[in-house]
């Protein structure tokens, strides 16, 4: 099984080096401004078409090169001054007139002759495709159109783009990228030619707006997403996906045949945009680029009402800082070399050639192996029949879904990995100290007597510390052939993307902390039969519940702070930005500050004290957290390797001043409070 699970390392490491240069292959970043807010903002002002050129010419200098551009409603181009919009009530209202009896319709008037040039044609279509009875109307000077239909109804229809903001955006030297929804029906004609439009644009990426791709409500009935893939494909135009959120349906299946012509997006909120600093706006951009392999961000505003200052505010002037100058953003992701512009997708061409296919193969054979051994460290002797189960079982979950196989795998093994480690960490320690040992306080022959209280005599501190350094790097070692598996079976482009997700992240972060509990106190016994009677005999006491209600608050803890949704503390947050700031990567917060210092630490005491074993299950979260580091696939292999090489390296470097206050305690207590202890019991015995 060794060699099998050596084997499955080594296959890993070639699809590892594919990742690491799909992962330079894209690193030009793109600011896109909602085109939408800006209109809002301007319609709050006293001129809002010279305000948006203004703030257009703005966003070219600060940076922003993409405007992001919405299907057009009613209430947009009102917004930008286009039209204006009534219902019969309003309009006979204007004209000092009754409303009609048994009428609810809107009535769109239009700007002048240019807007009605431009977006007749368009509303016409897009309300005919409806159903609704469309014709011409007029008041006054102005002319306009009858739209059959309420105005609650008629301002949800969706049209095309506002061809007058698409002409501004060019004219300021602006890329556009157009936002599609899938709430108008599919209409294979309508997108070849509203794409081909697009292309001649300049567009390279669309965008989609709501919780579906264009083309995913027809695709059962007219197979729109592969028709629309088509059309995409034919005008070299590609896709992005929204960061933190939940995958627009659809979108794993549109990406795949576009050959992965995809880009990840961050979206910076309206509210995140007025309430955050321009420096922690900054901040954040900097870390999704280097951290997070994000290309695109896509930047809200909205306008606000500042009782305070007594007029209407917005955040424009806030994203402008947050990107220039020498603490701008732009400046932070050059220094990491990367450049601003039109982001690219990142090459996908090697994602799965015939080698990559044959030595994921090998991957998995040695994730099956691996698995088996850990389950043999708990049943003996039945590794070879679990490794011919897990290949049988494993054959047919492919033929079911090869993502399922790939990403059950690669679980298994990355919680195979640290358990193991942990697991050959307790029996060398136990090698060392079980079988010379005396009780607490007497000697080798009343040690029977005294129960779990063991000290082990042999080892001087010198080579308690030398033999504890020796075990924490080997045991981190066996816990990183996890690593392997993880990023060997999910070496595809489409877990990068996250348009597909590592599923079980939470047993990961489980699974090891019980499994290692479960070995300290079953298997490091006499006997796991003996073991389990004594726990099963124990009686209950007050103790026994307040610790477990401490440990299950502990559990709650950690585990809303695992993910991306953790929670962390103040004092964190300024230790996580000055490492940020000062090394660049920050390590794990979990891995250097508590589980790596206590299981050095545990190393040290267990060569000495049986009780010190119990700190090997504090020890497996740090262990896991190695792998676990890893599964976060959208994060580059460059960070994660330095993110755990700094963990291992400043929670050695803890530990060892645990140890160093430990033996000074230590010392303190042999030479002064223990005589003085002994002292006074000699004088309570002797009645003095």
């Amino acid at each position: 099984m060794l060699i099998v699970t050596l084997i499955g390392i080594i296959a890993a490491i070639p699809l590892g080096i594919s990742r690491w240069g799909m992962e330079q292959s894209a690193n030009s970043v793109e600011f896109v401004y909602d085109y939408k807010d800006l209109v809002q903002i301007a319609s709050y002002q006293a001129h809002p078409q010279e305000f948006i050129q203004e703030h257009l010419g703005k966003m070219k200098e600060a940076g922003i090169e993409t405007m992001a551009v919405f299907e057009s409603s009613l209430e947009e181009l009102s917004w930008a001054g286009r039209i204006s919009v009534y219902n019969s009530t309003s309009l006979n209202g204007i004209n000092g007139k009754l409303a009609p009896v048994n009428e609810n319709f809107t009535y769109v008037i239009f700007a002048g002759s240019r807007e009605e040039s431009v977006l007749r044609p368009l509303i016409e279509s897009a309300f005919e495709k409806w159903g609704i009875v469309v014709r011409p109307f007029s008041e006054g000077d102005y002319s306009g159109l009858v739209l059959e239909t309420p105005y609650e109804d008629a301002k949800l229809k969706l049209m095309s783009p506002d061809p007058m903001a698409l002409q501004a955006i060019q004219d300021a030297g602006l890329a556009i990228l157009p936002r599609l929804s899938d709430r108008v029906p599919y209409d294979e004609n309508a997108v070849s030619e509203l794409i081909s439009s697009y292309k001649a644009l300049g567009v390279k990426r669309i965008l989609f707006d709501g919780d579906a791709v264009k083309g995913f409500a027809d695709n059962e009935e007219k197979k729109s997403l592969y028709t629309f893939a088509d059309i995409l494909n034919e005008n070299g135009i590609g896709i992005a996906a929204i960061e933190n959120s939940k995958p627009q349906k659809g979108i794993g299946t549109l990406g795949y045949l576009l050959d992965y012509n995809v880009t990840r997006i961050y979206s910076l909120s309206d509210v995140d945009a007025t309430g955050m600093k321009a420096d922690e706006i900054a901040d954040r951009f900097q870390l999704a680029v280097k951290d997070r392999n994000i290309r695109m961000f896509y930047l809200n505003g909205a306008p606000m009402s500042d009782i305070t200052k007594s007029s209407i505010t917005n955040s424009l002037n806030n994203i402008y800082e947050s990107l220039q100058g020498k603490d701008g953003a732009i400046a932070k992701i050059e220094k990491w070399g990367f450049t601003t512009g039109t982001a690219e997708a990142f090459d996908a061409r090697t994602d799965m050639t015939s080698w990559q296919k044959a030595l994921k193969g090998l991957v998995a054979l040695g994730a099956v192996a691996l698995i088996a051994l850990l389950i043999a460290a708990f049943v003996p002797g039945v590794n070879i029949p679990v490794f011919v189960i897990g290949l049988i079982g494993s054959a047919g979950l492919y033929v079911l879904s090869p993502s399922v196989l790939e990403q059950g795998l690669a679980l298994g093994a990355a919680i195979s990995a640290p358990t193991l480690a942990l697991i050959w960490a307790i029996n060398r320690v136990k090698a060392h100290t079980v079988g010379n040992r005396r009780a607490v306080g007497g000697d080798i022959e009343t040690a029977a007597n005294v129960g779990e209280r063991w000290i082990f005599p042999g080892f001087a501190a010198g080579r308690r510390l030398k033999m504890a350094i020796a075990l924490f790097a080997a045991t981190s070692i066996i816990s990183l052939a996890g690593v392997p598996f993880v990023f060997g079976l999910l070496n595809s482009i489409k877990y990068s993307l996250v348009l597909d997700q590592f599923r079980g992240v939470g047993l990961l972060h489980l699974a090891p902390i019980g499994l290692t509990a479960l070995y300290v106190f079953l298997y490091t016994g006499d006997s796991v039969l003996g073991n389990l009677r004594k726990l099963l005999m124990m009686p209950i006491t007050v103790l026994w519940v307040v610790g477990g209600v401490v440990l299950g608050a502990a559990g709650m803890y950690y585990l809303s702070r695992t993910g991306n949704e953790g929670q962390v503390t103040g004092v964190e947050m300024i230790i996580r930005n000055l490492l940020e700031t000062t090394i660049g990567v920050r390590p794990r917060f979990k891995e250097f500050m508590l589980s790596h210092p206590l299981f050095l630490f545990g190393l040290f005491l267990a060569l000495r004290y049986r009780a010190a074993w119990v700190l090997f299950i504090v020890a497996a979260i740090g262990q896991l957290s190695l792998v676990d580091t890893f599964a976060h696939i959208h994060t580059p292999l460059a960070i994660s390797l330095i993110r755990v090489s700094l963990g291992l390296v400043l929670g050695a470097l803890f530990g060892l001043v645990l140890i160093a206050v430990w033996q000074a305690g230590e010392g303190v207590w042999r030479r002064w409070v223990a005589p003085r202890l002994e002292q006074v019991r000699r004088q309570f015995k002797n009645g003095e």
